[in-house]
């Protein structure tokens, strides 16, 4: 199947394909590094002292553990590209929620259930590619996708400082939403 599917499209449409599932899987390794410098200024903001804040952080990656080990399951179940699109979806509204939220609790609930839906982005990416581009071109492909996935973790901390400097920590969120609206519509 793999062959056939590979065979059957165009360059163009595959190029398209790592640059979507580059965005969405980018978004998810930066979501997990972006927070670490809005802390500071989440505690204030939500009333937290140091040790409840660090279940922003918790919370996210205790979910990615708890769901990548599930996405082959939930693939085979509903499909890549359905399971592709309701993780960019909830990734998305949860950012959002994560954004407009008002207590500490909110934001525990809302980042777990970001990290949740987050977690299967990377996996999912990673299978699209290698069933859109035959073998002798994967390798190719994965690289450019990691190049992404590798400049992400360190753009996070950059990138939050430059918001929480400039602006308030919840356009960290914010910034998802047109993002996942691309890769979406991409991905579609």
């Amino acid at each position: 199947m793999r062959t056939e599917l590979s065979q059957s499209m165009s360059d163009t449409k595959r190029w398209l394909i790592v640059i979507a599932v580059m965005t969405i899987a980018i978004l998810e390794v930066l979501d997990s590094t972006v927070v670490n410098v809005a802390l500071t200024s989440m505690m204030s903001s939500l009333g937290a002292n140091s040790d409840q804040i660090t279940w922003v952080l918790t919370s996210y990656v205790v979910a990615s553990a708890i769901m990548i080990p599930l996405t082959g399951f939930l693939s085979h179940r509903i499909g890549i590209k359905r399971l592709l699109l309701v993780n960019i979806a909830g990734f998305m509204i949860f950012s959002m929620l994560c954004g407009i939220l008002t207590s500490l609790s909110e934001m525990v609930t809302f980042r777990l259930l970001q990290g949740a839906f987050g977690a299967a982005l990377i996996p999912l990416s990673q299978s699209i590619l290698r069933q859109s581009f035959p073998l002798d071109q994967q390798g190719k492909a994965m690289a450019i996708w990691g190049m992404g996935i590798m400049v992400a973790p360190i753009l996070g901390p950059t990138l939050g400082g430059y918001i929480v400097d400039y602006s308030s920590w919840r356009w960290i969120f914010y910034l998802n939403v047109p993002f996942c609206i691309a890769g979406f519509i991409m991905a579609s």
